[in-house]
């Protein structure tokens, strides 16, 4: 109630202003005519006598041109507008009352354009004069002070932001921007400094205390660019949304966001082509196996997305399956969700899934992951990821599914780790299975992916956030990165684009330095590389590799469809030869005979690079 008592206060004490200002500027207007002179007698009571007239009209016109729904604080160009239409309208009005009462022949032509123009600078002067105290006033010694990179709409509309801020938390010092028109250029009163590259002199010399970035349609690379120049300045930054969520024309401060790692791949995101997934996978009942795991679920989620009839959740792990199954229930309640605890190594569960749901699409992205750890585990990483590969496709072909998309990594080219080598097992086996059966078997590779359960990302900011140090293996190691979405989306995609037998890879950019992704999230967490937190560097952990590899040199790369997905054709292997090593990997499990395993896997990747550590099997020391 005190809140609207003082609005219509504001309002009624700014419309008795502008009251005010109509006979000083219709006198005012016969006092130039006349040269600043006494006016004489006659035209003074015509003017007098004419103020009858001119207030009431003008008054209506403020009030129906809408000048008081604005604030005095805020007053910009659009106020200003609206203010010359109301003059100009009223003058018009004015002029014609005045011709039909026959009063207009004692008013000197003159005076109406000076009325207009006097009353526009009474009108707006005082909004502008009031603002700029207000402005300067609420100017607080503990405001930071912010670079903006980007003067154009957003950077605008930012800057407008932070100076309308009521709590005046930000103060703008200066715009960069490398377009050469705007240099030099004022926009809400802040002036646009330089170029990007000489952000980090700019800041020095206006003793800055954070960059915000209002560069939404920057692409990878220019983000990437643009924050080197930043890292130079040694000041925490934010940014603002990408241009696709700021449809609404607003940029607020509380849009800022930190800048996340994504942001710094170096590349766009895979825009994929979303109409043919739709097509390729509505209204048809899948099954995806891993079901609780990072890419398992993320794939659930966008699959629910897309209409599709039927999901069928195979998930080993309760509370995982738990949580993904509360989760698309809560969101998709008219989705038919059939949970099933069921391990992939069961050969009869797996039977009975596909006997039960008859799924048309399977996505196999049950898998053991984690490279160092499997280098102890031969037997449990041949068990899952490739028997239990086995089982799930012999299922899919038994009971006539129409696709099976095995989720693979770039880590089973030349693999150096029994997790490459075991992932490289499974795709040999389902694409030589697609030549003898109905089903299309595809294969998805692809690198690091960010954020998922285990990976370097979440691991380093663990780090980070206990104070450090940050552990790199190595200051070369690199790796291809790409996010959770792009993994299934890809994913997708290539159960569309498949016909059976390919290799899909995205086309990830350039790999990312571990050593920068370790630096960036140092300082994207308000702490300087070296300073704040220790970079420390342990060595390449058993199973590791510098650099990883998209394709074997033997397999024969193509173009697909899609410009950014990569395809090749695998290598053939005789069938009798891969069943019969299958059978005795099988038997070699049972056994737990780690030492015919390793000779098993060697002969179904003969690429496979060893290292001989004599620590395949954590448990044999014990026998």
């Amino acid at each position: 109630m005190k809140k609207f008592a003082d609005r219509l206060l504001n309002r009624g004490m700014a419309f008795v202003h502008d009251l005010l200002m109509i006979p000083l500027a219709w006198l005012g207007a016969y006092v130039l005519r006349f040269n600043l002179e006494a006016v004489p007698d006659w035209f003074w009571q015509q003017a007098l006598h004419s103020l009858l007239l001119v207030i009431p009209v003008q008054a209506v016109v403020f009030w129906l041109f809408g000048l008081y729904r604005g604030v005095w604080r805020f007053a910009s160009l659009p106020d200003m507008i609206r203010i010359g239409k109301a003059v100009f309208s009223g003058l018009l009005s004015i002029t014609l009352l005045l011709w039909l009462t026959r009063d207009f022949s004692g008013v000197p032509r003159s005076v109406p354009v000076l009325y207009g123009i006097l009353l526009m600078i009474f009108l707006s002067l005082p909004r502008m004069v009031y603002r700029f105290i207000k402005d300067q006033g609420s100017r607080s010694t503990s405001a930071q002070r912010v670079l903006i990179v980007g003067a154009g709409s957003a950077g605008e509309m930012l800057a407008r932001d932070l100076l309308r801020d009521p709590q005046r938390a930000y103060l703008p010092l200066a715009f960069v921007d490398d377009d050469p028109a705007k240099r030099g250029r004022e926009i809400h009163g802040v002036r646009v400094q330089g170029e990007c590259s000489k952000l980090p002199r700019i800041a020095r010399r206006l003793a800055a205390d954070l960059v915000m970035l209002a560069v939404p349609s920057a692409d990878k690379g220019q983000m990437q660019r643009i924050i080197t120049y930043v890292e130079e300045t040694g000041l925490p930054f934010r940014t603002v949304p990408p241009l696709k969520e700021l449809m609404s024309g607003n940029v607020r401060v509380d849009q800022l966001r930190e800048v996340s790692i994504e942001d710094l791949l170096g590349r766009d995101p895979v825009a994929l082509e979303w109409q043919a997934i739709r097509q390729g996978l509505a209204g048809r009942t899948v099954l995806v196996t891993g079901a609780g795991g990072s890419i398992g679920s993320e794939l659930c989620r966008q699959l629910a997305g897309l209409g599709v009839k039927r999901l069928v959740l195979a998930e080993n792990s309760e509370f995982n399956l738990f949580c993904i199954d509360n989760e698309l229930r809560q969101q998709f309640p008219q989705l038919q969700i059939h949970p099933h605890l069921a391990d992939v190594t069961d050969r009869r569960v797996m039977d009975l899934l596909f006997h039960n749901y008859r799924p048309q699409v399977v996505f196999h992205a049950a898998a053991y992951k984690h490279v160092p750890l499997l280098e102890q585990q031969l037997r449990e990483a041949m068990r899952n990821n490739v028997l239990g590969t086995r089982n799930v496709a012999l299922a899919a072909d038994r009971w006539e599914a129409e696709e099976f998309v095995l989720i693979s990594t770039d880590k089973a080219v030349n693999p150096a780790n029994i997790m490459g080598a075991s992932k490289r097992a499974a795709e040999i086996y389902c694409q030589n299975l697609n030549d003898r059966s109905g089903t299309s078997f595809i294969t998805v590779r692809f690198g690091n992916v960010l954020g998922s359960t285990g990976s370097v990302v979440p691991l380093f900011k663990e780090q980070i956030k206990k104070g450090g140090p940050v552990r790199v293996t190595h200051p070369d190691i690199e790796r291809y990165f790409m996010t959770t979405r792009e993994a299934c989306q890809l994913i997708m995609q290539a159960s569309v684009l498949g016909q059976g037998g390919e290799i899909f890879v995205l086309d990830m950019g350039q790999p990312v330095r571990i050593q920068y992704l370790a630096e960036q999230l140092i300082r994207l967490s308000g702490k300087k590389p070296g300073e704040d937190i220790a970079i420390e560097y342990i060595g390449l952990r058993p199973g590791e590799k510098l650099y990883e590899e998209l394709f074997h040199e033997q397999e024969s790369l193509q173009p697909t469809a899609h410009e950014k997905i990569l395809q090749a054709r695998y290598r053939p292997v005789k069938w009798e030869r891969l069943s019969a090593i299958m059978e005795d990997t099988e038997k070699a499990c049972a056994s737990h005979d780690c030492d015919s395993l390793s000779e098993l896997l060697n002969q179904l990747v003969p690429e496979r690079v060893t290292r001989g550590n004599g620590r395949e099997c954590a448990l044999q020391d014990m026998e």
